[in-house]
């Protein structure tokens, strides 16, 4: 049976509770999991924190994820003696959400700031962009930069340093896994728009629309990982939930 799980760190105790099912061949090799959607209900979370646990599952090689299909048990867990705890990490969406708050206030500010000298910088950095968006490791670096650039633009060399750091933070293989299943060249070219949007707001020097640019992108970006990792995967959509009532039908 599942159970409701703690809030503290809630997508490694799924990921926990799950290798458990594996284990004790609850949930055997070959098995499809259930749904994310019937994993959240039952075990009282997010959908969002039910993606970040069976990420880190497949980067454990103990589940295997099939675009359009599911998600299966790849292996058997062999259950080892406990160890220390290590450091906890954050997962992706809490990244982005932490993301969020700090640079949104940071376009707010940058807005106040900027000169003709900084929007030829953003400027640069869009044409890079545009001419990478088939090459994600060349994009990831360019994105990097835009954000830091924007920070740079209050002067203050902790938010850029801190900028930076956050960033760097989604480098991490479960990052990396989640964003493998959605990143590509219809995904940078609308991350592209959002800057152009960003940068507009903070050339024409209004703090309220650059917060609000801000705040759009990080949100369509978190979406993206929504959407990709779950409704696409298990085929959960509108379209595929109606072509599924008009088969039973037949």
């Amino acid at each position: 049976m599942f159970s409701a799980v703690e809030s503290r760190r809630l997508y490694r105790q799924v990921a926990d509770q799950i290798r458990s099912m594996i284990a004790t061949g609850e949930l055997a090799v070959g098995q499809r999991l259930p749904p994310e959607r019937e994993l959240a209900e039952k075990l009282a979370v997010s959908r969002p924190t039910i993606r970040e646990a069976l990420i880190v599952l497949e980067v454990e090689g103990l589940v295997h994820i099939r675009m359009g299909s599911g998600i299966y048990v790849a292996r058997k867990h062999t259950v080892q003696p406990a160890q220390p705890e290590r450091e906890p990490f954050e997962g992706p969406f809490e990244l982005l959400q932490a993301r969020s708050i700090i640079e949104c206030a940071i376009a707010e500010e940058a807005a106040q700031r900027a000169t003709a000298s900084h929007i030829a910088v953003l400027d640069e950095n869009l044409q890079q962009m545009a001419s990478v968006v088939n090459d994600t490791d060349a994009a990831l670096e360019i994105d990097r930069a835009f954000h830091t650039a924007i920070a740079g633009i209050v002067g203050n060399a902790a938010l850029i340093r801190f900028t930076g750091e956050i960033y760097d933070q989604r480098m991490t293989p479960y990052f990396e896994k989640l964003a493998s299943h959605f990143e590509g060249p219809d995904f940078w070219t609308r991350a592209m728009e959002e800057h152009r949007a960003i940068r507009d707001a903070i050339a024409a020097n209004d703090p309220a629309a650059a917060k609000q640019a801000m705040r759009t992108h990080l949100d369509r970006s978190q979406k993206r990982f929504s959407e990709s990792f779950g409704e696409e995967l298990f085929g959960e959509d509108e379209g595929g939930r109606a072509a599924a009532r008009r088969n039973a039908k037949i």
